[in-house]
């Protein structure tokens, strides 16, 4: 998924406005100015469209996690992961929303996908691990309408 796309997924999903958002992303000691942001979450055919670039996201997702969670003041920031993988967006969303495995595979069981809790733990491994696997665009997408249904009801 492109980050435009997992942006205004989230922005779906909590049901925040353009200012909360750029909010969240100053959370995660990133800066966006409105226009940009209004750019990011335009569609891909859309006129002023622009790239969400890897560092907003990534300052994103951090300010995800604290927004969703609090700060922690005894634990130092989390380091800036750069480049923003889905693998990477996945394993800041289950911490922002304080998923375990079995509510990941729950929420992918709904949209119709079947994934074992193997296939789900090797996508959070490192890279390097022997049994890590790349979390590909659908994956994320089902999570984060499954993500989004659970938060309508």
């Amino acid at each position: 998924m492109t980050h435009n796309d997992v942006l205004r997924s989230v922005r779906y999903l909590l049901n925040v406005s353009d200012v909360k958002l750029g909010d969240i992303i100053r959370l995660g000691d990133g800066d966006v100015s409105p226009d940009d942001l209004v750019a990011f979450l335009k569609r891909d055919d859309e006129a002023g469209h622009r790239e969400c670039p890897h560092e907003v996201m990534a300052r994103f997702l951090n300010g995800l996690v604290i927004y969703k969670r609090g700060k922690d003041e005894t634990r130092p920031p989390q380091p800036v992961e750069l480049p923003v993988t889905n693998n990477t967006v996945l394993k800041r969303l289950r911490v922002a929303f304080e998923l375990k495995d079995g509510d990941i595979l729950t929420l992918i069981e709904q949209s119709g996908l079947r994934v074992s809790k193997t296939e789900l733990s090797a996508f959070f491994r490192r890279p390097d691990h022997r049994n890590f696997r790349d979390c590909g665009d659908q994956f994320l997408r089902n999570l984060l309408k499954g993500l989004s249904s659970n938060a309508a009801h």
